[in-house]
């Protein structure tokens, strides 16, 4: 049986949520901005674990106390499956997306540009609205097949944040599988490995790189560690996730 494609599960990941025609409307700069603290201690940010297929192995999160901060861990063995918190109502987009993240070793043989080997060992997702019926006849006939198999609508673009070990810092990686899905190196090589790195990306800035258009509004963000192509095993901590309305 045909594995689901990353464009599938990414459907699962981040399922449009129901709100009005003016979300879709593009609304960039610091104006009006929305900030979001989502830590992992706070149940009230609703994290949840959103298995991909009964086909494939999940990854297994668990939230664990570091230095009196709670992080979550994310542990993969031939798996993939994803770590996420819906926003509802969606916001409008922040000027800094930040985070925590920590893994001590790459997954061997992953290299994102080929999809037969999407695999990283540390991914944060952004899910973003917009409006459809801007896109080309063939994107969206392939939204309304992926609604039919997996039972959710596509976010209308999805920013993914990785860590690669050959491709450099600030390289955008086209999905195969769907244009309104692209993946931006933001750690690369083996610098790093073993320790806290923490990052911060405007938000707005990346999705322009990204898709080359103003962003709409934020569904979503989620984190997955994956190796369910590579049949590799690999181990990843994420802490510290914020939409901030700073400068810099």
């Amino acid at each position: 049986m045909m594995k689901r494609s990353l464009h599938c599960f990414v459907a699962m990941l981040l399922p449009l949520l129901a709100f009005g025609a003016q979300a879709n409307a593009a609304e960039p700069g610091v104006a009006g901005c929305e900030a979001r603290n989502l830590d992992f201690g706070d149940k009230a940010v609703g994290w949840k674990h959103v298995p991909l297929s009964k086909l494939k192995r999940d990854t297994v999160y668990t939230k664990v106390k570091e230095d009196g901060h709670t992080v979550l861990r994310a542990s993969a063995d031939r798996s993939a499956s994803v770590y996420a918190a819906f926003l509802n109502p969606p916001l409008r987009v922040p000027t800094s997306l930040s985070w925590r993240w920590k893994t001590k070793a790459l997954v061997p043989g992953a290299d994102n540009r080929d999809k037969k080997r999407e695999d990283a060992p540390l991914r944060v997702l952004v899910a973003f609205d917009g409006d459809a019926s801007g896109l080309p006849a063939a994107q969206q006939s392939q939204a309304k097949r992926t609604k039919t198999i997996a039972g959710q609508s596509l976010p209308y673009a999805t920013l993914m944040y990785i860590w690669s070990e050959q491709v450099p810092v600030n390289t955008v990686i086209p999905s195969a599988h769907t244009s309104q899905l692209k993946m931006l190196v933001v750690s690369s090589g083996t610098k790093g490995l073993g320790s806290w790195q923490s990052l911060q990306r405007k938000l707005a800035d990346d999705y322009r790189l990204a898709f080359g258009a103003e962003p709409g509004r934020v569904l979503g963000v989620g984190v997955m560690t994956d190796t369910d192509n590579t049949g590799a095993k690999a181990v990843g901590r994420y802490a510290d996730i914020r939409l901030d309305c700073a400068g810099e």
